[in-house]
């Protein structure tokens, strides 16, 4: 039996979408690891959601620590868990244990930009969103009725008339 693919994540079944983010490697469970981003954050970058790092400042939005706020202080990527600084609880002999959270229950409010590629990586997203904005769908022939066929390479057409 294969320990993991793909494919499983277009799965609409629950045990094939655990057992995708169960079994997954480490490079496809970092990017399960990401939290949505503030609205302003939202708006500079034109992003949603981005993977969070040690060093982020997240907000909790659900659970028993909500709308407590602090910097991420550890990250297990095994696990696909998250620790934030002064979310602990007491254990009965007394010391005191960070609480392992969902980074779908955090929502980041400043990330740590110190990593050139991390940087780039926000960059790049969003100018991919950028240019995806800009071109919506097909365009409709010139001297066709609306009836005739769509072109969807209308580049490529152009090009063919010259």
């Amino acid at each position: 039996m294969k320990r993991w693919s793909k494919f499983w994540k277009s799965s609409k079944q629950p045990r094939k979408q655990r057992k995708y983010r169960y079994n997954a490697p480490f490079h496809a469970k970092r990017n399960l690891l990401s939290a949505h981003l503030s609205k302003d954050l939202r708006k500079k970058y034109g992003k949603r959601s981005f993977p969070v790092r040690k060093g982020d400042e997240v907000e909790i939005m659900r659970g028993d620590f909500k709308k407590k706020k602090g910097k991420i202080s550890r990250v297990n990527i095994k696990t696909a868990k998250v620790y934030v600084d002064g979310v602990t609880i007491k254990k009965v002999e007394g010391t005191e244990v960070a609480v392992p959270l969902d980074p779908s229950n955090l929502r980041v409010t400043d990330l740590e930009l110190k990593d050139k590629r991390r940087v780039e990586a926000l960059n790049r997203k969003e100018e991919k969103n950028v240019a995806s904005k800009k071109d919506t769908g097909p365009k409709v022939l010139e001297g066709k009725k609306k009836a005739d066929k769509v072109d969807s390479k209308p580049k490529a057409r152009a090009a063919r008339k010259k």
